[in-house]
């Protein structure tokens, strides 16, 4: 395989790895359009409880292949309209996310990145939004995305100069949550994810959406009727007191595909 995305399921975790060797990681328009039906069968999984983004060797992504801009078609098929549609897709993604950074997160690979709920790096990872090196717009919804997650002074410097950034700058600015020696990286976000997997559902996707920006009265009122209407805060007290972990049965209304093997891999 030369480029694309691969997904692999451990457990409630799905990986979904870009995978690009020659350019890096660099995202084709077969990768950036393969993104979002991906995303949405595994939001359908009942099984998969949180999300892992990452690049495969020693580099996360190095956004766009630039070689595909040129003589590009426009509008939703071009692509930047690819890439803020499989952004959109991933920001919206219902489970909690994670990008795990290793190397370069550089343009659209920040921009996914960013996208995520949340972001561990290794030392050494270096980051960089580059429009402005390339005549490119950036798109509303990824500005106020960036600018939500690291102020408005660190988003225009980024945005600004396409300047890049070590990761303990990026950890100070609150572009990444944790930094990681690059051999703990993996073991940090499988033991983190496996957190997420035992936690309440219902916290986490009524927390999600709150997060995402002002929530409508009505959506306000289906997150009450659900916490009313099921038994999450009484199992969690009651796994309080029992001195036990809680079996959270809370769970997203989408289809199940069945049964999953612990651990499979797609194309």
């Amino acid at each position: 395989m030369e480029s694309g995305l691969v997904c692999t399921v451990e457990g409630a975790v799905a990986t979904v790895r870009l995978h690009h060797p020659a350019k890096r990681n660099a995202m084709t328009a077969a990768m950036w359009r393969e993104l979002p039906p991906l995303l949405d069968r595994l939001a359908a999984d009942a099984v998969v409880r949180a999300l892992v983004l990452t690049g495969s060797g020693e580099t996360f992504c190095t956004g766009a292949d630039i070689a595909s801009l040129r003589g590009s078609p426009r509008g939703d098929d071009a692509p930047q309209g690819l890439a803020l549609a499989a952004e959109e897709a991933l920001a919206t993604f219902p489970k909690p996310t994670l990008a795990a950074v290793r190397g370069y997160c550089v343009g659209g690979g920040c921009q996914l990145a960013v996208a995520c709920d949340l972001r561990f790096a290794a030392t050494g990872a270096v980051f960089g939004i580059t429009p402005a090196k390339l005549g490119i717009v950036y798109g509303a919804a990824s500005t106020r995305r960036l600018v939500s997650l690291v102020g408005p002074a660190t988003a225009k410097y980024l945005l600004f100069s396409g300047e890049l950034i070590d990761s303990a700058r990026a950890l100070r600015t609150g572009l990444v949550d944790e930094v990681l020696a690059p051999g703990d990286l993996d073991s940090r976000v499988a033991a983190f994810t496996s957190v997420l997997t035992q936690r309440s559902q219902l916290t986490q996707a009524a927390a999600k959406e709150f997060a995402a920006g002002p929530a409508a009265p009505e959506r306000i009122a289906h997150w009450q009727r659900e916490a009313a209407g099921g038994d999450e805060a009484a199992e969690g007290v009651a796994a309080f007191l029992e001195r036990r972990p809680p079996r959270f049965t809370w769970a997203l209304d989408a289809p199940s595909h069945g049964a999953a093997d612990q651990s499979r891999t797609t194309r």
